[in-house]
C-alpha cells in the first residue's frame, strides 16, 4: 500500500502551519452577501455564513490577483498577496490611476472575477481564497500569533 500525498506532521510542525494551511468550515468559506463598491471606488465587501465580515480595497486585489502569471510575478519577486511592486527610487514618480475594476461578476457559486480597467481579467478570486487573504484587524492579529510575522 502506497501512501503518497499522505503528511504526517508532528505536534512542533503543527504549530508552524499558517492559517492559510488550517481547514476552514463551509461557513466560513460561503459568502451571505457580496459587496463590488465599483462605482464609489472603495473595494469588496463580503459577509460570511460564519457571521464574519471582510472587506479588501481595490488596490490590494489588484497586487493579490490569483492568476498564475501575477503569482509567478509576485514569487519571483518576493512579494505577498496585495503587496505592490517596488517603485524605483531613482525615478520621478508617474502619476498610476488606482486600481479599479470595470466590472465583476460571479463565477458559478465559488468564485467572483473582477476585469481591471487595466486591461488584465484572468484572476478568478475564489471565495476560499478571499477568506485565507482576510486583511480585518481580528484575522491579521491571528495570522500573526500562529506564524509570529504579519499577515
Amino acid at each position: 500500500m502506497s501512501h503518497e500525498g499522505i503528511r504526517f506532521v508532528n505536534a512542533e510542525e503543527q504549530a508552524r502551519i499558517t492559517a492559510a494551511e488550517r481547514p476552514l468550515s463551509r461557513e466560513a468559506m460561503t459568502p451571505a452577501k457580496v459587496r463590488v463598491l465599483i462605482t464609489e471606488g472603495k473595494g469588496l465587501e463580503i459577509d460570511w455564513l460564519d457571521g464574519h465580515r471582510s472587506a479588501w480595497d481595490f488596490h490590494w486585489l489588484r497586487n493579490a490577483c490569483p492568476c498564475a502569471t501575477c503569482i509567478e510575478e509576485r514569487t519571483n519577486e518576493g512579494r505577498k498577496p496585495g503587496d505592490g511592486r517596488a517603485k524605483k527610487a531613482d525615478l520621478l514618480p508617474m502619476y498610476a490611476p488606482p486600481a479599479r475594476p470595470a466590472s465583476a461578476h460571479a463565477v458559478g457559486r465559488y468564485a467572483i472575477q473582477l476585469n481591471w480597467l487595466d486591461g488584465h481579467s484572468s484572476g478568478i478570486y475564489s471565495w476560499e481564497y478571499l477568506r485565507r487573504h482576510c486583511i480585518c484587524p481580528e484575522c491579521s492579529l491571528a495570522a500573526t500569533e500562529v506564524t509570529g510575522a504579519p499577515n
